[in-house]
């Protein structure tokens, strides 16, 4: 049974690993991340069993709900709803303007003194998904029925020995086109445990209702709720007695339906095709198997959810509240994490309103991220009609990118700092990502044909780059160590140290990671290094996550907080440059502590601080963006394919360059199937046979073009180590960490690690 929300284990203490471990105060004054580095001290490295203890998961949030929303949506739909993830309830109002409120709220209470299903924490359990990560949810709620004795009670009365109620709710969206459109939402109630009860429904916030035939309408005649055959209407709600193996259920109409229209809503028939939906849906993309179940429910559940979150075409940042919309940088980062998980015609729809967005003060800083969109969808699908098509749109971003530079040093003017920061700052990420795609562009114009315009492009990028160096090594600042660089070039901008101390340093460590993600340092200078070192060394990470804060304001309960989703380009450069200790600090951390527990929701931003026992605070749940950087940092742990030539073409295919060691520990394995890259798509398993002194590797190498590097490696448990290596009767040579080179060969093949205690 699952634990509830008051026996959350907090006290890390209780953990023997956790007795050396600075409490979290300390560590949040810390200008290292040092239970991130305690986790890379620990056998086989960070885990999620060390980090989930450490606090409580995220939970709360700003509206009057209090408990974090779970957004129910077809895919695709434009009508969403969001259930309460204690069970009190479908559609609740907000209350802050943060908040948008869709359809009628429609209140759960339980027993026959009505009390608000999930209002006491110590009696609400944790939330579930069906199998795991269907967007089915269950939440169980504990109340026992009270009993009043009346009339004539006996001298004698002995007190009954009863058990106590445990109610059940279970709540979907149809993913029904026809329901789809009206947002429909399907919840079921039952006895997880006791032998009667009762639940009662509110619907509407006082207006005017009738309830007939099982269905509850508006003053308009439109349709909120329909109710099955054993609920009643009374006093103004529907309730329904329940026994035990009994159940009943209702749908809601997250926009009302009209008077008139038709439909068949049954509960089973609607679960069943909403599971077959969702799983037709995920089919045609890459297909993961770990040896770790939340990391398989994890990543499923992460793409329902963005699904979910597209709006039409456009994929939105979140849904249900002011973050209800498109944003260029966050939705490219969601959209480009759908094409690495094998859904290119999910991106050749996505792209085109990201082509088209704009946001004043940010042009420049937008067009890098537009042209970047085309690239990489081109390197994936190698499909030059679609590029040529969109290029009327792609071309004017382009224009502006190389006849925009007109400010100081041959730089672009004075932008905004960043988007919530009005600040005007010649940004280093604006040139350096203008530089990365124009340089990008004209390798995939040479591709394609277009070799007059390739030429120019890269004559610009390479005439660009040395003036962005020279201004990045004027600005500088080189009292600290390793230097430090400044978001606003050319500017009074000071070293942040520690990093989150102010408003500022806090969002330059938010943004900052856009240059690190543009390549603009030449590949194995030693100034590729000072950004990420900077933020491991100046307090800008926290369990691997990039850190926020210098303002206690608003509802958070203390200035310490972190913004997972804006660490994506640090925790994929650790990869890029093959340090997979510290890439698994952020994929844990954010595993543990950026999640909500079971359910895979998480925020813009969460505090570090808890707020009680039970939760910490978070922002605007969910968020596709913080969704997106754990699926691409899962996807780059198992198959990375780079530009390590510094040239604008992918060359170098990685294949399990970066798992837990403890995936391989005896008996265990790895899977990953069809997995797109810029060469085709490539399947890999690893089985683990330590007992036997082997680990055996079955290799479908891409077809549609060789790498000019493969490699694969098997990351072998801590106290092993890989002797050597053959395929067939050939040895190959293997380096310490288990790399084996698998460029000569194609199609299938079944690589031998053998393997022996270290």
């Amino acid at each position: 049974m699952r634990r509830l929300l008051s026996a959350l284990p907090f006290v890390a203490a209780s953990f023997a690993y956790a007795a050396a471990l600075p409490p979290v105060a300390d560590a949040l004054q810390a200008t290292r991340d040092v239970w991130g580095e305690a986790a890379m001290a620990q056998s086989n490295g960070a885990s999620y069993e060390f980090f989930a203890p450490l606090l409580p998961p995220p939970r709360y949030v700003n509206a009057d709900f209090r408990h974090y929303p779970i957004v129910l949506s077809a895919p695709r739909a434009k009508v969403k709803a969001r259930l309460i993830a204690n069970g009190s309830g479908v559609n609740l109002r907000g209350g802050a303007r943060s908040w948008n409120d869709p359809g009628a709220p429609v209140t759960f209470r339980v027993g026959p003194d009505e009390f608000m299903f999930g209002g006491l924490p110590e009696r609400t359990f944790e939330p579930t998904l069906a199998e795991g990560w269907l967007p089915i949810v269950e939440i169980r709620y504990r109340h026992t029925s009270p009993v009043q004795s009346e009339g004539a009670v006996p001298l004698n009365q002995v007190r009954p020995v009863r058990e106590g109620e445990i109610y059940r709710l279970e709540a979907f969206a149809s993913t029904d086109p026809t329901q789809a459109e009206y947002g429909v939402v399907y919840v079921q109630f039952s006895l997880a445990q006791g032998r009667s009860g009762s639940v009662a429904v509110n619907v509407g916030d006082g207006a005017p209702v009738t309830f007939a035939r099982g269905e509850v309408t508006n003053a308009a005649g439109e349709r909120l709720a329909r109710f099955d055959s054993r609920w009643r209407w009374e006093r103004g709600r529907a309730v329904a007695r329940l026994a035990a193996g009994e159940a009943v259920t209702l749908a809601i109409f997250t926009q009302p339906l009209p008077a008139g229209a038709t439909g068949t809503f049954d509960y089973d028939a609607q679960r069943t095709q909403a599971v077959a939906t969702w799983r037709a849906h995920l089919a045609s993309g890459m297909a993961v198997v770990t040896p770790e179940p939340r990391v398989n429910d994890a990543w499923r559940h992460l793409l329902v959810q963005n699904f979910g979150l597209i709006s039409g075409d456009r994929i939105h940042y979140s849904a249900g509240n002011q973050y209800d919309r498109l944003y260029e940088a966050e939705g490219s980062d969601a959209a480009l994490a759908l094409l690495a998980w094998g859904f290119p015609d999910e991106m050749r729809r996505l792209i085109g309103p990201l082509l088209d967005f704009t946001r004043q003060g940010l042009e420049n800083h937008q067009a890098g991220f537009k042209v970047m969109n085309v690239v990489r969808t081109y390197w994936q699908t190698r499909d030059a009609a679609f590029v040529r098509a969109l290029q009327p749109r792609w071309a004017k971003e382009v224009t502006r990118l190389v006849d925009g530079r007109t400010g100081p040093h041959g730089l672009y003017p004075a932008e905004r700092y960043a988007g919530d920061i009005s600040t005007p700052a010649q940004a280093v990420n604006v040139s350096a990502h203008a530089w990365r795609a124009l340089r990008d562009l004209s390798a995939v114009l040479g591709e394609i044909g277009e070799t007059a315009e390739a030429a120019r492009l890269a004559g610009v990028a390479a005439e660009f780059r040395p003036q962005v160096l020279a201004a990045i090594a004027q600005s500088a600042r080189r009292e600290t160590s390793p230097p430090f660089v400044p978001v606003a070039l050319l500017s009074d901008e000071p070293a942040h140290t520690p990093i989150v101390r102010s408003r500022i340093g806090s969002y330059w460590n938010i943004i900052i990671g856009y240059t690190i993600g543009s390549g603009i340092f030449p590949v194995g200078s030693p100034e590729e290094n000072w950004i990420p070192r900077y933020q491991e060394q100046h307090g800008g990470l926290f369990m691997g996550m990039v850190r926020s804060g210098g303002d206690e304001f608003n509802f958070w309960p203390g200035e310490h907080r972190v913004n997972p989703l804006y660490g994506t380009r640090y925790a994929l450069d650790t990869l890029r440059r093959d340090e997979p200790e510290r890439a698994l600090v952020s994929f844990y951390g954010m595993l543990a502590q950026g999640f909500t527990r079971n359910t895979f929701v998480s925020g813009e931003g969460a505090a570090l601080t808890p707020y009680d026992a039970g939760g910490r605070v978070f922002y605007c749940p969910p968020n596709s963006a913080a969704n997106a950087h754990f699926l691409s940092l899962l996807r780059h742990l198992l198959v990375q394919d780079w530009d390590l030539s510094d040239d604008g073409r992918p060359e170098t295919l990685r294949l399990l360059f970066a798992t837990p060691r403890r995936w391989l520990e005896d008996g265990q394995a790895i899977r990953v199937d069809r997995a797109p890259t810029a060469f085709g798509e490539v399947s890999v398993a690893l089985m683990s046979r330590l007992a036997q002194g082997e680990v055996i590797a079955e290799v479908a190498l891409p077809g549609r073009s060789r790498p000019e590097r493969t490699l694969l490696r098997a990351r072998v448990p801590d106290g092993w180590r890989v002797r050597e290596a053959t395929i067939g009767a050939q040895t190959l040579p293997v380096d310490a960490r288990g790399t084996v080179d698998l460029t000569r060969y194609e199609g299938r093949v079944t690589v031998r690690f053998a393997v022996e205690r270290a």
